[in-house]
C-alpha cells in the first residue's frame, strides 16, 4: 500500500476534474432526494463549494454552511458567484462545530472515504440534524472502479505502480454505507446507484483533466517519458476515442439517505 495522502488544496485545479464531475452527480443526487425548499443545510466536506452552490441553486435553502479542512478549498468556495448566502467554516467532519439538532438536513458529497473514521462521521451528521431531519451522501463506487480516474488507476496498477487511495475505500460499498447509516441510528434508509457520464473533447482533454487528480498526478510524473507515453497508450486502450475524437467517460456513486429518528 502507499504511504502518500491525497489532499485536495487546489480549489481550481480540483474544480476542473472533480468539481465538474460532483455537479453531474449532485444534480441526479438531488432529484432523487426531492428536499422541500426552506431548509437549513450542512455540507460536510464541502472542499470548494462545487455541491454547494449546486444546493443553494436547486434547493433554495433558508441557510447554509459548509464546513471543510482545507483553506485552499474553502478559499475557492467564497469566491464563487453563487454561495453568498453560505456561510463557510475550516473544521473536521468527525467533530463538527455546532449544537445538536442544529440544521434539517446534513450533506457529504464525494467525501466519506476520506474521513479516518465514517462511523464518527456519520454520527456527528445525525447529531446535528435535527429529528425527522434528512443524512444523506454520496461516494464514488472506488471498490468497483467506478470513479472518473477509475481506468487510469487500473491500468497504473497493470503497470506496477501502486497510486495513493482513500483512507477508507471500504466505506465506498453499498453495503458499508447502509451499515453505517443504520449504526448511527438513522431510519428509513434508501440507497441508489448513480451513473454519470462526462465528455472531453479529445484523448489528451481526458489525459490532462483527470492529471489533475492528486492521486495520479504525482506518482505519474515521477515516470520516465517513454514509461509516460506506454501508460497513457494503455488507458487510451481503455477509454478509446469516438469518431469524432472525442472521449465519453462513465462513472458512478453509491447514494444513501436517513432520517434522524422523532
Amino acid at each position: 500500500m502507499s504511504d502518500q495522502k491525497i489532499r485536495f488544496e487546489d480549489g481550481a485545479s480540483y474544480e476542473r476534474m472533480m468539481g465538474t464531475w460532483s455537479r453531474l452527480v449532485g444534480i441526479d443526487f438531488l432529484q432523487w432526494l426531492a428536499p422541500p425548499p426552506g431548509l437549513r443545510w450542512i455540507d460536510v466536506g464541502c472542499g470548494n463549494g462545487a455541491f454547494t452552490e449546486l444546493l443553494i441553486e436547486r434547493c433554495a435553502p433558508s441557510e447554509i454552511h459548509g464546513i471543510d479542512p482545507s483553506d485552499g478549498q474553502l478559499a475557492f468556495a467564497r469566491s464563487r458567484p453563487g454561495v453568498q448566502m453560505a456561510k463557510f467554516h475550516q473544521g473536521d467532519a468527525m467533530e463538527l462545530p455546532f449544537s445538536g439538532s442544529r440544521f434539517d438536513a446534513a450533506v457529504m458529497a464525494l467525501v466519506i472515504f476520506f474521513v479516518p473514521d465514517p462511523a464518527k462521521g456519520v454520527a456527528e451528521m445525525a447529531r446535528v440534524v435535527t429529528p425527522g431531519g434528512t443524512v444523506a451522501a454520496y461516494i464514488w463506487d472506488i471498490a468497483n472502479e467506478g470513479s472518473p480516474t477509475g481506468a487510469i488507476l487500473t491500468e497504473m496498477r497493470a503497470f506496477g505502480l501502486t497510486p495513493p487511495s482513500p483512507p477508507r475505500v471500504d466505506a465506498s460499498r453499498m453495503e458499508s454505507l447502509r451499515q453505517l447509516w443504520a449504526g448511527a441510528g438513522l431510519e428509513k434508509i434508501e440507497t441508489r446507484k448513480i451513473e454519470v457520464a462526462r465528455t472531453f473533447g479529445d484523448f489528451e482533454d481526458f489525459w490532462a483533466t483527470t492529471l489533475t487528480s492528486p492521486n495520479l498526478g504525482p506518482p505519474i510524473a515521477k515516470l520516465s517519458s517513454p514509461d509516460t507515453e506506454r501508460l497513457k497508450v494503455g488507458v487510451q486502450q481503455r477509454v478509446p476515442p469516438d469518431s469524432a475524437g472525442q472521449v465519453t467517460y462513465r462513472a458512478w456513486a453509491n447514494a444513501i439517505t436517513g432520517r434522524v429518528p422523532n
